[in-house]
């Protein structure tokens, strides 16, 4: 009898859990999301896809060639504007520019989705200024974005979706980009309980690993080949040139690895801006799901183990 009582229970706790976030947001052709990094990716993938769903799309793009081939592929509902996020007067002339084009209604969706991973490699190959370089767009654009354009986030009681990744909860390799992603989780969690009083909801995806220009390995490749190339000798020494060759057949390997559905991502950033009630949290892909989210649980001296294996 007790079995199936819970069971009972079970299912109706599942039922419930699927109706509860499978409700959407109607009249969604009247609201604005505001993209940053639609060149290519997730970003532009998203950008599309929102058009496609008839919401007011305001793609923000690096290059000028990145927002024309945008235009060209959407209709012209959505917008483009050119921005680097390391720029605070690049920042404020797009806040100003978004102000425009939304009046009165406010900003619904800010999807903070800018973002790149190289350089990156060993710790102690590695200058302060690389780890900056990637600070910079990831985390602290990030952030520079998201006070400029909080005031319109709040005013139409909005979504902000900020890009993190498994490497905001386990990192497996130096450089700036774990740092970096650590850093938005910290600073979405901060936001979200601060600005739920308002209305305003923050959310935050956590993908696995997707091909991506990010994840090229031709890129991280050139990359890791010039930071070795600068290193000083006795440092070459103390790695040698077998931990280094061994090093880039990794990196050569990890198209394998790299899931090319990148609709599996942007249909949670979708959710995250379209449902009455978004997830908290959204991590995309099966290794994100049963290899580096268990793994982020374990005790720190099992996952060490475990991630020297690798």
């Amino acid at each position: 009898m007790w079995f199936w009582l819970l069971l009972t229970f079970v299912g109706f706790y599942f039922l419930f859990h699927w109706y509860w976030y499978r409700q959407k947001l109607q009249n969604l052709t009247d609201k604005y999301v505001f993209i940053t990094g639609c060149d290519t990716g997730f970003g532009n993938q998203l950008a599309r896809q929102l058009d496609g769903r008839g919401l007011r799309v305001l793609a923000t793009c690096l290059t000028l060639r990145g927002a024309e081939q945008l235009k060209e592929a959407t209709s012209q509902r959505l917008q483009t504007k050119i921005l680097d996020v390391t720029d605070s007067e690049s920042i404020a002339a797009a806040a100003n520019w978004v102000k425009q084009q939304v009046g009165d209604r406010g900003l619904w969706g800010l999807v903070n989705n800018a973002g790149i991973g190289l350089p990156s490699g060993p710790n102690e190959w590695l200058m302060k200024d690389d780890f900056l370089k990637i600070m910079n767009v990831n985390l602290l654009g990030l952030i520079d974005v998201t006070l400029s354009l909080l005031p319109l986030v709040r005013k139409a009681k909005g979504r902000i979706v900020n890009v993190s990744s498994v490497a905001g909860r386990i990192i497996l390799f130096g450089g700036g980009y774990g740092i970096s992603k650590y850093g938005v989780e910290a600073f979405s969690d901060s936001l979200r309980r601060e600005l739920c009083s308002f209305g305003v909801k923050v959310c935050i995806i956590e993908p696995g690993v997707f091909k991506t220009f990010t994840t090229d390995p031709k890129n991280i490749e050139r990359s890791v080949q010039k930071i070795w190339n600068r290193l000083p000798t006795e440092t070459k020494e103390i790695y040698r040139e077998s931990f280094y060759n061994k090093y880039l057949r990794v990196i050569r390997n990890l198209d394998i690895f790299c899931n090319p559905k990148l609709t599996l991502v942007t249909d949670n950033m979708e959710h995250a801006l379209t449902a009455v009630h978004p997830h908290m949290r959204y991590c995309p892909g099966w290794d994100a799901k049963l290899f580096f989210l268990p793994l982020s649980y374990l005790p720190t001296a099992l996952a060490d183990f475990l991630i020297s294996l690798i």
